[in-house]
């Protein structure tokens, strides 16, 4: 299925603005908004800075991409969705890599107690130093 059959299912407007959203995030690597702003101004013109954050929410919300905001960073976006995959996160450049779920299936991990939530996903940042930052 295309992109815009996608945002049809979903029910959201079809737009040329959200269309390079989609795209820009899907080639990304956990971009961040004012990145996914550059990127569609580079296939569709001018578009406003709050466009691009109202497409970014609408897609989120739609599950059609997923915010993540580790500690002491933007928010950034992936196309990752329908798993609970989890991230790895460089502290010298800010890095993110996806790591597979740490046990097996959503939530992976169970807390030590619920106080009554039902528990349907768990998300885990590990932090760390990537290779290239190493090497320097």
């Amino acid at each position: 299925m295309d992109d815009a059959a996608h945002l049809r299912e979903v029910g959201l407007r079809v737009t040329a603005a959200r269309l390079a959203i989609l795209e820009s995030v899907r080639v990304g690597d956990h971009l961040d908004a004012e990145h996914v702003a550059r990127s569609v101004r580079t296939k569709v013109g001018h578009v406003s800075t709050q466009a691009v954050y109202d497409g970014l929410h609408a897609l989120a919300g739609a599950g059609l991409i997923r915010r993540i905001e580790p500690a002491g960073s933007p928010a950034r976006y992936e196309a990752r969705v329908g798993d609970n995959h989890h991230h790895l996160v460089c502290r010298t450049c800010g890095k993110v890599t996806d790591v597979d779920c740490v046990v097996g299936r959503a939530p992976c991990l169970e807390p030590s107690r619920t106080h009554g939530y039902t528990v349907d996903e768990a998300e885990v940042v590990f932090w760390g130093v990537c290779p290239s930052c190493q090497k320097k």
